[in-house]
């Protein structure tokens, strides 16, 4: 893993629990790399013969030039979180929006097929998001944020099904998703809702990407609310498991990576 910083990162225990986990014979360390040596970085894994390689801030568009191939997702996305190297040959792929998908259907225990899903925010994460959504099948994809052309830029990554700033969407969404920073610890938006959970239909789910804290604001007004709420543990875990599958062919256990995550 590059990134800077890199300390506190949970990717390798959740990278060796799913080695431990598989029998893979993989060893994942994290290296703080500024963003001025990304190259080097990129030229140092062919060197070495690293397999795999996640990538974090500030790195995440930084490496685009420096790579052999891009995935569809990654292209769409202009950012990549992964690369695989098969010899010799680097290719970078965005599994933040597949680790989403897989984390909800973790959590939920059904598919996003045919379901009305509205997302807050317009950023990476979001963009991701919302592309991965429309497809696994969502009925309609909307994109809530201030700026109307973020959310018209960002609702474009779901094609046909793609919504931007529909009034009405959160009173009659199935799936409510926080992709903005509010609720994150150490943010000047900690304590901050992005939306008003009674606004949604009492049938929707809501999910937060934000994990730290793992009880954020918005999960707690959720469930207040009596409505049925996700935190991000599942994506940063199923985000996790889709870098690994590229890397070893393998399916890592997502409650293993889970707990992983948590730590101690």
């Amino acid at each position: 893993m590059i990134g800077w910083p890199v300390t506190h990162s949970r990717s390798p225990a959740i990278h060796t629990a799913a080695a431990e986990a598989t029998g893979a014979d993989l060893v994942y360390v994290a290296f703080p790399v500024a963003p001025t040596d990304t190259e080097a970085a990129v030229d140092a894994m062919r060197t070495l013969g690293l397999r795999g390689l996640s990538v974090t801030m500030p790195h995440k568009e930084l490496v685009l030039p420096h790579l052999d191939a891009l995935t569809d997702a990654a292209q769409a996305l202009g950012a990549v979180n992964c690369i695989t190297n098969t010899d010799g040959r680097l290719v970078g792929d965005n599994t933040d929006g597949e680790g989403f998908v897989l984390g909800l259907q973790h959590d939920s225990g059904r598919t996003i097929e045919g379901r009305h899903v509205v997302v807050v925010g317009a950023g990476g994460a979001a963009r991701a998001i919302v592309r991965a959504c429309a497809q696994a099948g969502a009925a309609t994809v909307t994109v809530l944020n201030r700026t109307a052309e973020r959310a018209e830029a960002a609702a474009a990554m779901a094609g046909e099904v793609g919504r931007a700033n529909d009034p009405t969407a959160l009173a009659t969404a199935d799936i409510v998703v926080n992709a903005t920073p509010c609720g994150m610890a150490g943010t000047d938006h900690s304590d901050r809702l992005p939306f008003d959970v009674d606004a949604t239909a009492p049938h929707a789910e809501v999910v937060d990407i934000v994990y730290n804290p793992r009880l954020t604001p918005l999960l707690a007004a959720a469930r207040q609310s009596d409505r049925i709420a996700y935190g991000g543990l599942s994506m940063l875990a199923g985000q996790a498991a889709a870098q690994f599958t590229s890397w070893t062919g393998l399916q890592a256990p997502l409650p293993t990576l889970m707990a992983a995550a948590i730590g101690d």
